[in-house]
């Protein structure tokens, strides 16, 4: 699935590249896109880049090329770079993703039951999540690497911007480390669960949300442990 940022910035490049032969500049997107940072580019050309869509030429400024675009992208061809909220596409597209598929279909045959450990808050952070008889919930095995995986159903929309909002159902990988970037199941003082982007910065972690409305915080690298690692998600329309 491509979120609409993901989108919007795809059929931004696309439309740029056939325009003047080169793809526009980090600010450039950033702006299109509304976004405060060029770090939110970063990320959004990261997820194309790791879904098929667009690979990043070395050596080269601004040097992107275009792979393969979705399937229903010729119906926006003609919008302009910033789509206002009335022609935004809708949050899931349609594609050929590879291997990796990140949500559940109708189609998918073979399931695995896989424990519901509760809600998270993608927003404020809640008490660390602990049911010793959790109910269970069917998940396509497509969408499952090896190792544990458990399921958490988001509570809240600091994370939107990576299309992951309130109400889904997150499929995590159990671990207790991650690389920079990674999406994580994130505990805070053994007592704080929360579901962000980490990193790590100048010997702090930070815990970075995916929407402009709240704040990255930090914290001193013996205040977090890494619970999990988000590796899909299953949404009900």
């Amino acid at each position: 699935m491509l979120t609409k940022k993901q989108y919007e910035l795809l059929v931004l490049i696309d439309k740029r590249i056939k325009e003047v032969g080169i793809p526009p500049s980090f600010d450039e997107m950033k702006d299109a896109l509304g976004l405060k940072s060029k770090s939110g580019i970063h990320r959004l050309i990261s997820g194309l880049e790791e879904r098929g869509f667009i690979r990043r030429l070395p050596h080269r400024a601004r040097a992107l090329e275009i792979l393969k675009l979705p399937e229903n992208l010729q119906d926006h061809q003609d919008a302009p770079e910033t789509a206002t909220r009335a022609e935004e596409p809708a949050n899931v597209i349609k594609g050929n993703f590879g291997a990796k598929p990140q949500a559940a279909t109708s189609s998918s045959a073979s399931t695995v039951d896989l424990p519901m450990l509760g809600r998270i808050a993608a927003g404020t952070p809640i008490e660390a999540i602990s049911d010793p008889t959790p109910p269970h919930i069917g998940i396509p095995m497509s969408l499952l690497g090896r190792g544990e995986h458990f399921c958490l159903e988001i509570d809240g929309d600091s994370m939107i911007d990576a299309g992951i909002f309130d109400g889904d159902t997150v499929i995590i990988e159990r671990t207790d480390r991650s690389e920079n970037g990674a999406i994580v199941v994130a505990l805070v003082d053994n007592e704080e669960a929360t579901l962000k982007y980490i990193h790590t910065r100048a010997g702090k972690v930070a815990l970075e949300p995916a929407n402009p409305a709240y704040e990255t915080r930090f914290f001193g690298p013996d205040r977090v442990q890494i619970q999990g690692r988000l590796v899909g998600l299953v949404r009900k329309y």
